[in-house]
């Protein structure tokens, strides 16, 4: 089986690049020698949910992670070495460094590959310089700073570039998934309404979507996207909101549903990671598990993100395949220890990892540092199920409790609530919860929905 070791290699070679950029010793001691790379630990939650917290900008993922237009319609690293070209050049072209800058933002999230982001800074803050507050470099500097959890710092980088150009589209994005990932939603969907009144188009559709999903507003979610859809021209673009109907249709367990609209995502781009991913899911939930593994494999073998890497290894996990699994589960951890050296917050990927294959107390440090960065419905899920499994059940009910409360149609949240609800003596509610998801998406995962099956049943 060779997947895990290709995965494997790609993180290699992006330590490898990481060390010619930046050489702290403590990401030294924190992988450890390359064959370690292959074996240890962490991987979990992140399976459950299909992870669409702005963390995989894949997405898997997450909104946050629409590529921009005039990024999307080419070949990303032509683009890159182009620019390179023309800036040795024309070392003095501000827009053509803050172009460069976001383009290295873009190999980032579809190489999984965070050793772009100091490159990506550098250029932004080259920049600036030659064009002080330029807004292209300023909203840059606003997708960086998501790409790296630092929503915060994205909220104000991207108001500082629409104080300058009030209609630039990857600001106006920007700024709604910084809103989202605070967990500011009442700010997002006015966001989302301004960013569709200036700039209408896939980017925005997209977002306006999401921002209706956490709402539990599935309908209007499934319209705007579908009205994207019908706008789409570009094969990026077609794919990417393709994707996104898949994956809401997967979460309300429209398995075929599913498999349609990431076939046809593949079609439109035979290579997009986010669709392949996304079959895989489907397919597993309709009991197709090799077929899911080989998907996954070949996902992980490309750009090995957390979501996919612990999405097989439960399939390799629930299959009796335990050190294929633990495979997995390490890589997760060597990726976390990448994504951090390179300036990247990957503490809520900590916590839902290790809450269910790792460090239980790393978890909760994890899951407690991210709560207090940002409140958001999938920081407060990640909390719960932390202290869930930390013994701490009476403190993770009102967490798992608020989780669910803006509607959001989870089935992974209404299984954590059901699980801390049935830890807490609330048998009937832990039914209820654990049953609800079940009857939402009974694939939501292997493990999780077998441990469901079983207290429903009881």
């Amino acid at each position: 089986m060779v997947a895990p070791a290709r995965a494997a290699a790609v993180l290699n070679r992006t330590t490898e690049t990481l060390m010619i950029v930046r050489k702290p010793e403590g990401l030294v001691r924190g992988l450890g020698c390359a064959a370690l790379l292959a074996v240890a630990l962490t991987g979990g939650s992140i399976a459950l949910g299909g992870a669409r917290d702005g963390t995989d900008v894949s997405v898997a993922a997450a909104p946050g992670a629409v590529s921009d237009p005039a990024l999307l319609r080419g070949d990303l690293d032509a683009t890159v070495t182009a620019l390179q070209s023309r800036l040795r050049a024309q070392p003095r072209d501000a827009a053509g460094w803050a172009t460069l800058g976001l383009a290295y933002v873009e190999q980032a999230r579809t190489t999984a590959d965070p050793s772009r982001y100091p490159r990506a800074e550098q250029a932004l803050r080259r920049s600036l310089a030659l064009r002080p507050g330029n807004d292209a470099a300023l909203a840059g500097r606003a997708a960086l700073a998501a790409a790296r959890h630092d929503f915060a710092g994205a909220l104000a980088d991207a108001d500082r570039a629409l104080a300058r150009n009030p209609y630039g589209e990857r600001a106006l994005c920007s700024r709604i998934d910084a809103l989202v990932e605070l967990g500011r939603y009442d700010e997002a969907v006015r966001a989302a309404d301004t960013a569709d009144a200036r700039r209408p188009g896939v980017p925005v559709f997209t977002r306006y979507a999401y921002v209706r999903e956490l709402r539990g507003d599935v309908a209007t979610a499934r319209r705007v996207l579908e009205q994207a859809l019908a706008s789409a021209t570009a094969p990026g673009d077609i794919a990417y909101v393709s994707a996104q109907l898949g994956q809401l249709a997967w979460n309300q367990g429209d398995y075929p549903g599913a498999l349609r609209h990431y076939a046809r995502a593949l079609a439109a781009d035979d290579g997009y990671l986010p669709a392949l991913e996304g079959r895989a899911r489907a397919r597993a939930a309709l009991g197709d598990r090799d077929a899911a593994i080989r998907d996954l494999e070949q996902v992980v073998s490309r750009a090995p993100l957390p979501a996919a890497l612990v999405a097989l290894g439960e399939l390799y996990e629930d299959r009796g395949e335990r050190g294929k699994a633990r495979e997995q589960y390490a890589l997760v951890d060597a990726w976390t220890a990448l994504a951090r050296a390179n300036g990247v917050n990957a503490d809520l990927d900590t916590a839902l990892a290790a809450a269910d294959h790792g460090d239980r107390a790393a978890a909760l440090r994890a899951a407690r540092a991210e709560w207090a960065r940002r409140r958001t419905v999938h920081t407060e899920d990640a909390l719960a199920w932390a202290l869930h499994v930390d013994g701490r059940d009476t403190e993770a009910l009102p967490h798992a409790r608020r989780a669910v409360a803006t509607g959001y149609r989870n089935a992974a949240f209404l299984y954590h609530l059901g699980m801390i609800e049935r830890a807490t003596g609330h048998r009937a509610e832990a039914r209820t919860h654990l049953a609800a998801a079940l009857r939402l998406n009974p694939g939501f995962s292997p493990l999780g929905a077998r441990t469901a099956r079983a207290e429903v049943t009881r």
